[in-house]
């Protein structure tokens, strides 16, 4: 499942130029072109980073990463500053406002990059990984086998790819909504309940010889993948 990147800056050149090195090197990409239109897209669904310029109509870049920092569902994403700013006290002033990293323009769209790749592996260790492993549960990803205390367990594709976004974001809830649109993606319509029946299947599955229950259900909200279900 390709890392979805969020490209917010109202120069539509550099949008173009930085949308096609990130999906050349196997990511999915959405763009704003303004801060409040990030804002709009952060809700409706949640980047693995976000890349931010500083200087944005509507709402400026530093803004728009200190609300990212307050809310508790989004506190954590990745954020990547680009900024034509380059005097220390600037990188000082977006790195103190949360972001993980600082580019200054003109950057090389390799560089820019190569840091999307070191920011994701530092703060996410699942990515790029091989086997990702949570609650006694390993996920070879090179040779699409599960198992679960040592157990091999069959899943179909689809519950093969839920399965691994909740393994990537262990502990996070995830409306049924935010479900669909990181498995089945975004440009194929479902009902919500479609969620609710792979998520039964993959508990079937997972708990085949009565093992604990490791999807917690979150009443009115989704679900999560959770060891302490």
């Amino acid at each position: 499942m390709a890392p979805y990147i969020l490209v917010v800056d109202d120069e539509a050149a550099l949008l173009t130029l930085v949308r096609y090195n990130l999906e050349k090197d196997g990511f999915e990409v959405g763009e704003a072109v303004d801060g409040e239109e990030a804002m709009l897209m952060i809700r409706e669904r949640r980047p693995d980073l976000i890349l931010l310029d500083w200087m944005l109509p509507r709402l400026s870049g530093i803004e728009v990463c200190r609300r990212v920092r307050r809310q508790a569902d989004t506190q954590n994403i990745p954020i990547i500053i680009l900024s034509a700013r380059g005097e220390e006290s600037d990188r000082v002033r977006g790195l103190d406002c949360g972001a993980d990293d600082y580019v200054v323009k003109p950057f090389s769209p390799s560089e820019l990059v190569a840091r999307v790749r070191a920011v994701l592996r530092r703060l996410r260790p699942a990515f790029e990984a091989e086997t990702i492993e949570y609650g006694g549960i390993a996920m070879d990803l090179a040779e699409y086998r599960v198992t679960r205390d040592g157990e091999a367990i069959r899943l179909a594709p689809t519950e093969f790819r839920l399965l691994r976004h909740f393994m990537e974001h262990p502990g996070r809830v995830f409306s049924r909504e935010q479900l669909l649109d990181a498995v089945w993606g975004r440009e194929i319509y479902l009902e919500p309940r479609t969620v609710d029946v792979h998520v039964r299947r993959l508990r079937k599955s997972l708990n085949a010889s009565g093992k604990n229950d490791i999807i917690r259900t979150v009443r009115a909200t989704g679900y999560s993948l959770d060891q302490r279900a």
